[in-house]
């Protein structure tokens, strides 16, 4: 609106101006040498415009003429800078989805046509690395080091090539190059900080932390936290050779970090040598409270020098108190209940713990049976469910599994990394699967204590041995071999081979299943039990005395019809003192239907050698 009010006031100012000079009357002449020309006021006026027109088109052409040659340098320079901005962008996008040859492609097209440009520096050196020529990408990186709006950034580069090389010297040095450029540059000072505390610079590493603090890069609480790490690695490391210096160090670390572990347990140890037993409870209450862990209950049973095992006892189970259910709580409670001989109260410790066991638990179990009733036995159970057992949270950082505190990590140089944690590749699956017992542990465990056994001096009267028992309730006893006489029994009588299949009949249902012809004693067979010769049994040149119940081995005719009785597969049964057939023992249906093998060792060899032959 206020350029069309504008618009219009101009307009207006031109016509009245206009009209002004119309109203003026006289004549204007001009003279120049012999030239004399005479006009009104109004055509002077226009002519006098009319020329100033044609001077200013004539100024344009002019020094349109003389810009053309840097407007041509100009417009072909934008459009090299496009192409480069073009590749650039194009290339950064190919390094994005690993595309290596694009990737190069479009870095040689960024060098060709944007060589100062930053970006295009950037861009050749990562599809230098992407590539894996790293001599390209460190020549890459130094020429951006040597730009001061790249030099950071080349640096950084730099840093990395040489922590790929395995190069400390060279990427501590870098870094410490990259402070002096940029205290508050997060990278540099972690890795100067790491570089210092892996060798044991704690006094140095401690400086960086303040200095980190002073730029902003973390906050109050981070510090307190990382400087109790820092005091505490020194004190753990000066802890033998100079101890009044780790004593004020880790008392520092325990004031700023409380319930950091180690600082506590150690702290701990320095109040109890003192004899401040009530300070060195109350700093590892504190840290139990937020972490219980093996190295605070060991530190608080022996808070007190000279205990005996049941005052270490009771220290423990005010300590477990505090963490009702905790797993470390009952474990150091069995752990002192063991020391003191109180294996009640450490079974029932460890009861909650035993269905599903870690290996701590297992080897407590198998320390707790070879103790208390010397059960050897019972005791490797328990150690071989060790070996599959779940494992105990050990110091975990970055995937890496130490068995002691580190305050960096050996991986990423990450300070106070490490936690206690289970380990990752030892958490349960998703189905929450459990390793069982194997059935020799079952057996092992479910097994009661051994007695002890006295031995007697006096002679022992020969026992008779005792009949075996019989495999069903309507069956007699087996004779024992010496009750056997060899003219009662009967030899063995087999049909000849042209046996039809309907006469061999054979039902394990029935409780009178019937034999082939065989006459043995007056005992029935029992049901269950295989009765049949195969059809292509041999004849055997001379019978062997079977006593008792006569049990056969029956062998399926590979050439019967598939309506045959027999089955296909019958279970091989044997004496267990037989040498000739195979090694797994008898059966279960053996037992039950003869009742002691010795009893029938005498018939079995025979019988067994004439069906080898």
């Amino acid at each position: 609106m206020l350029r069309v009010v504008s618009f219009l006031i101009l307009i207006a100012l031109a016509a009245a101006g206009a009209a002004w000079v119309a109203d003026q009357t006289g004549d204007v002449i001009l003279t120049w040498g012999n030239l004399r020309a005479k006009t009104t006021v109004p055509v002077f006026v226009f002519g006098l415009g009319l020329l100033a027109v044609i001077a200013i088109f004539a100024w344009s052409i002019l020094s349109a003429i003389w810009r053309t040659p840097a407007q041509m340098r100009r417009r072909r320079h934008e459009k090299r800078h496009a192409r480069g901005r073009h590749a650039i962008t194009h290339g950064l996008l190919a390094i994005g989805h690993g595309d290596t040859a694009l990737a190069r492609r479009h870095a040689d097209a960024a060098r060709r046509h944007a060589p100062d440009d930053p970006l295009a520096l950037l861009l050749h050196a990562q599809s230098a690395q992407l590539d894996g020529n790293r001599d390209e990408a460190q020549r890459a990186f130094r020429a951006m080091a040597e730009r001061p709006d790249t030099r950071l950034l080349g640096l950084r580069g730099l840093f990395i090539e040489a922590q790929r090389a395995d190069d400390a010297v060279s990427a501590v040095m870098i870094a410490e190059e990259a402070i002096k450029l940029s205290p508050s540059s997060t990278w540099a000072s972690q890795a100067v900080l790491g570089f210092r505390c892996a060798r044991s610079d704690w006094s140095g590493a401690l400086a960086i932390l303040d200095s980190n603090l002073s730029a902003g890069l973390i906050d109050k609480k981070a510090w307190r936290r990382q400087r109790g790490v820092l005091l505490t690695a020194r004190a753990l490391e000066l802890e033998t050779m100079d101890r009044d210096v780790a004593r004020e160090s880790v008392m520092e670390a325990v004031k700023l970090a409380p319930t950091l572990v180690p600082a506590a347990s150690l702290a701990a140890k320095f109040e109890s040598e003192a004899h401040q037993v009530r300070r060195a409870m109350k700093l590892v209450e504190a840290a139990w409270l937020a972490h219980p862990h093996p190295d605070l209950a060991d530190a608080y049973a022996h808070v007190k020098l000279g205990d005996s095992a049941r005052q270490r006892l009771q220290r423990m189970e005010t300590l477990a108190a505090k963490t009702p259910g905790h797993v470390e709580g009952q474990l150091a409670l069995a752990r002192a209940a063991i020391d003191a001989s109180e294996f009640a109260r450490a079974r029932e410790a460890l009861a909650p713990l035993i269905n599903d066991p870690t290996q701590r638990v297992a080897l407590l179990m198998a320390e707790i049976e070879r103790a208390e009733h010397g059960d050897s036995g019972r005791a490797r159970a328990w150690t071989l469910r060790a070996v599959r057992a779940r494992h105990d949270p050990a110091w975990t950082a970055d995937g890496y599994v130490s068995n002691r505190w580190r305050p960096v990590s050996p991986v990423t140089g990450r300070l106070d990394a490490f936690q206690w944690q289970t380990p990752v590749a030892s958490l349960p699956s998703d189905k929450g699967t459990t390793i069982e017992a194997s059935p020799f542990e079952e057996a092992m465990l479910a097994a009661p204590p051994p007695k002890r056994i006295t031995v007697s001096s006096e002679p022992l009267e020969p026992v008779q041995p005792a009949p075996a028992p019989a495999a069903q309730d309507n069956l007699p006893p087996a004779p024992r071999v010496s009750e056997v006489k060899s003219p009662e029994a009967k030899p063995l009588e087999t049909k000849p081979l042209e046996t039809k299949p309907s006469e061999v009949k054979a039902t394990e249902s029935s409780s009178e299943a019937k034999t082939v012809d065989v006459k043995a004693s007056e005992a029935p067979e029992p049901a269950t039990a295989a009765t049949e010769l195969a059809k292509s049994t041999p004849e055997p040149a001379e019978s062997a005395p079977i006593a008792a119940t006569p049990v056969f081995r029956a062998r399926a005719d590979l050439g019967k019809p598939a309506s045959s009785p027999i089955p296909a597969v019958i279970p091989i049964i044997r004496a267990p003192d037989d040498p000739g057939i195979d090694d797994e023992g008898p059966s279960d249906e053996f037992t039950e239907q003869i009742g002691t093998p010795k009893a029938q060792a005498g018939g079995w060899r025979g019988f067994w050698s004439r069906w080898g032959r």
